[in-house]
């Protein structure tokens, strides 16, 4: 049975950091393409991160320069460091396992197949 679990959500001030991680477990974790999703409150969902089973890693321009996503292969857990945080970054963050080694573009959903239960970050002054 596939199973993700977040950790790491927290209430930071803005511009201050975090690492959010990814327990995976029953799949090989290192053949799959791996994603951070993000959802506001209010708003769609958000992809902030995907890296690929060769290790090549993609933001979008929203996140580019400040978060980085890695991941340990022998822990089966993903990372994400999130940096010079504002509150435009205050959401719900959820790891996704990927359909396929490698994100193609399109529709996250459609990429996904099992998602987290996702760990909340608030970015508050």
């Amino acid at each position: 049975e596939v199973q993700l679990v977040e950790s790491g959500g927290a209430l930071v001030q803005p511009g201050e950091s975090l690492r959010l991680s990814c327990a995976a477990s029953g799949f090989a974790f290192s053949t799959y393409a791996m994603y951070w999703v993000r959802q506001a409150p209010g708003k769609g969902l958000e992809w902030v991160s995907v890296i690929n089973s060769d290790g090549g890693r993609t933001y979008p321009d929203s996140v580019k320069g400040r978060f980085t996503i890695s991941r340990d292969v022998t822990k089966n857990t993903m990372y994400l460091q999130l940096n010079s945080l504002s509150t435009e970054d205050t959401a719900m963050y959820y790891c996704a396992k990927g359909k396929y080694a490698y994100y193609a573009g399109g529709d996250i959903r459609q990429a996904t197949s099992h998602w987290g239960q996702g760990t909340q970050v608030t970015v508050s002054s």
